[in-house]
């Protein structure tokens, strides 16, 4: 797998990179030809700041309160409301970050922390959303918990459908030449008995 490795730089911004990897790969949802290695924006201040950053300049015109990060993307998160709140509407606001608990893909925000959501204007931050389920779990959850999502961003997205909040993206699959996601059932690798090369997730990958 090491050898398969190529580091892409965001379009968006050049600061920004990431490693992938090429081959057979299972996620939650679905079967994928590229795993995108995200632990140096996850990780690194100066990444994750120049990504928080291009977040911040997608949402200039959003009233924000609270950013929800997902698969440990916190650190982008501070960052992101940081840089919200020195210039435009949130001048000088005080932007709350939390992290939810997931349990079976929902969200579960316990009582000290549903104040940070209920009633507040919500944008949620998450790693990857190749198939949109992600989001819209999330668009769900922040609606069930009474706040009002205002939009969402994801380091690397997918081609899916139109949300009714707008959705900002640091890589694209467009920006992965030959980039393809099936469903489990429907993996032309694994009718041609390809093995997976690795299990993939929130936390990084695991080989088989």
């Amino acid at each position: 797998m090491e050898q398969k490795v190529m580091t892409l730089s965001s379009k968006r911004n050049p600061a920004v990179k990431m490693d992938v990897l090429s081959g057979h790969f299972a996620t939650t949802h679905s079967h994928v030809t590229h795993c995108m290695d995200l632990s140096a924006i996850k990780s690194e201040m100066k990444m994750a700041r120049a990504g928080a950053k291009f977040f911040a300049d997608e949402f200039r015109g959003a009233l924000i309160d609270t950013v929800i990060t997902l698969e440990h993307t916190k650190l982008i998160g501070a960052f992101l409301a940081f840089e919200l709140s020195h210039a435009g509407i949130n001048l000088n606001r005080d932007i709350a970050v939390v992290s939810p608990e997931i349990a079976g893909e929902k969200m579960i925000l316990r009582d000290n922390i549903e104040p940070y959501v209920r009633g507040k204007a919500v944008l949620v931050l998450t790693a990857t959303a190749t198939t949109g389920l992600t989001i819209s779990s999330a668009l769900e959850g922040v609606r069930y918990y009474g706040g009002t999502p205002v939009g969402a961003a994801t380091i690397f997205g997918g081609d899916f459908w139109v949300f009714d909040v707008p959705v900002a993206k640091l890589f694209g699959v467009e920006d992965l030449d030959g980039y393809r996601s099936f469903r489990a059932n429907e993996c032309p690798l694994c009718k041609q008995s390809v093995k997976v090369d690795a299990l993939i997730n929130s936390y990084g990958y695991s080989k088989i």
